[in-house]
């Protein structure tokens, strides 16, 4: 018999995964949008270089600064419920062994099991800690999120969606650039779509679908938007 080798699982609790899909998601919505929008109403190719470029230096500093007080704002309150569990596993061991207890029980095990499991959880303190706050706070004491890592992988995912459909306006202007704006936007907009599917399980060309979908949409209205307001 063959024998299966183990599961490695990603690590996708620290926030970085999360931010990086975020960021470039965004950013690629965002100044295709903002580009297209200002391009709709046929001002001066600088004018709409001017524009990507605004939108792409604020919006990664904006998603890069919502991220940083969102994950650490998450970390403290979490920080502060482990503080409140620490002092109570010191102060009552008793009622938190008995509060465990229960809880094995309400899952199903007998309570011969379910008191000694408590009992030899409860002799270790850092492992009382970690199974009270899994059972009761539904959180990882070892897996809080990273407030930097969701930062920084926030600010560079974002400035590369960004830049992709500024880069046409970087060399040329004009149709052309507007094309290839189109173009790079939603490649990369369904090309991102297509592998967050495919690291979920779920099929890629769903994905790339979906994600390729909102893009447009939001470009076209935009590009819609600018060209009835007029560069005047």
């Amino acid at each position: 018999m063959a024998i299966q080798p183990p599961e490695h699982h990603r690590d996708v609790a620290s926030g970085g995964v999360r931010a990086a899909v975020f960021g470039m998601s965004d950013g690629l919505l965002t100044n295709l949008s903002l580009i297209l929008g200002f391009a709709g109403a046929h001002p001066a190719p600088s004018v709409v270089r001017l524009a990507g470029l605004a939108g792409l230096v604020a919006g990664a500093g904006s998603m890069a600064s919502g991220e940083w007080i969102s994950m650490q704002s998450q970390r403290e309150l979490l920080e502060y419920e482990l503080g409140v569990e620490r002092r109570a596993l010191t102060q009552h061991p008793d009622d938190e062994q008995r509060e465990l207890t229960e809880l094995y029980v309400e899952k199903g095990l007998s309570l011969e099991l379910a008191q000694q499991l408590s009992v030899e959880i409860m002799a270790n303190p850092e492992l009382a800690l970690e199974t009270h706050a899994r059972e009761e706070l539904g959180i990882d004491p070892r897996a809080l999120g990273s407030p930097w890592q969701a930062a920084i992988a926030s600010f560079v995912a974002f400035s590369l969606g960004a830049f992709l459909p500024l880069l046409p306006w970087l060399i040329g202007g004009g149709t052309a650039a507007v094309i290839w704006s189109i173009v790079l936007g939603l490649s990369a907009a369904s090309l991102l779509g297509a592998t967050v599917a495919q690291f979920s399980g779920r099929p890629m060309w769903r994905g790339a679908f979906r994600q390729f979908g909102v893009t447009a949409v939001a470009a076209a209205v935009t590009t819609g938007i600018g060209a009835l307001v007029g560069a005047g």
